[in-house]
């Protein structure tokens, strides 16, 4: 006599954690975490330094400036894990081009850090040689300046010109693959020769850093980033060729192993 036990059904509403959805939740999670620590950073943390031409003989912010420098550091070690993390899913996709958007998120991550040297130079002179009793002010507040300066170009090297090269690898990768929607990664691949663009003019004295046109350009990168985050958390990776493919002769049962780990 044969007895057939019917499966269970899978929890109505539950995504089943498998390796890729393991490996789409920690992404995203790592793409919050870059706007999480960056914007908070750049937009309140750091703003004493950046723009106090006086601050290295100055009473000082620096309990606060380390905080800004501490979530830099936390940027610079989530973007780099994006790509580690997503790097043996879209390889199967082009691993050139996977391997490029790998060494674009570490170079990225290392000119955020050459800011973070650069600001923390500012800290070190502020208390050993500056603050309110320096005895060479004059020599000190161009020497902050050029600091504060280096900062300034790896904030525009770094999260302005690596973004537009990453958004134009990783976009293109996940946009044949069809692992997101067409319209996140198209949102990138928008967004990446405006940002080229803007920071091109800035680069030339076109137009500021910060001014609204360089803000404007920078918005399709900034919701391209963000909306890939929120998705790869939420909804994980959809149904893709690279992730159902398998070799000639291997059996459904294998290739599942293969793929869900």
């Amino acid at each position: 006599m044969t007895i057939s036990i019917p499966n269970p059904r899978p929890a109505i509403g539950r995504i089943p954690m498998t390796s890729l959805r393991r490996t789409a939740l920690v992404a995203g999670g790592l793409y919050l975490v870059t706007y999480i620590s960056s914007i908070p950073a750049a937009f309140y943390f750091l703003t004493p330094v950046l723009e106090d031409p006086n601050y290295i003989i100055g009473a000082g912010a620096d309990t606060r400036v380390l905080w800004g420098l501490s979530l830099d550091v936390v940027n610079a070690l989530a973007a780099i894990g994006t790509a580690i993390v997503l790097f043996p899913v879209v390889k199967r996709q082009h691993e050139a081009a996977a391997l490029g958007f790998v060494a674009a998120r570490v170079l990225e991550a290392a000119v955020i850090t050459v800011g973070v040297v650069s600001l923390l130079a500012v800290i070190t002179l502020r208390q050993d040689l500056g603050g309110p009793t320096a005895a060479e002010p004059d020599s000190l507040v161009p020497i902050g300046h050029a600091l504060v300066a280096v900062r300034d170009w790896t904030f525009l090297l770094g999260p302005g010109l690596m973004a537009a090269i990453n958004a134009l690898l990783l976009g293109s990768l996940l946009y044949h693959s069809r692992l997101v929607p067409r319209v996140i990664p198209l949102l990138g691949l928008v967004g990446a020769p405006l940002l080229l663009a803007s920071v091109t003019a800035t680069l030339f004295g076109l137009h500021g850093q910060l001014s609204p046109t360089a803000a404007l350009a920078g918005l399709p990168i900034f919701f391209w980033e963000l909306t890939l985050g929120l998705y790869l958390v939420l909804k994980g990776f959809r149904p893709s060729h690279i992730t159902t493919s398998r070799p000639a002769g291997t059996s459904s049962a294998t290739a599942h192993l293969t793929v869900d780990g």
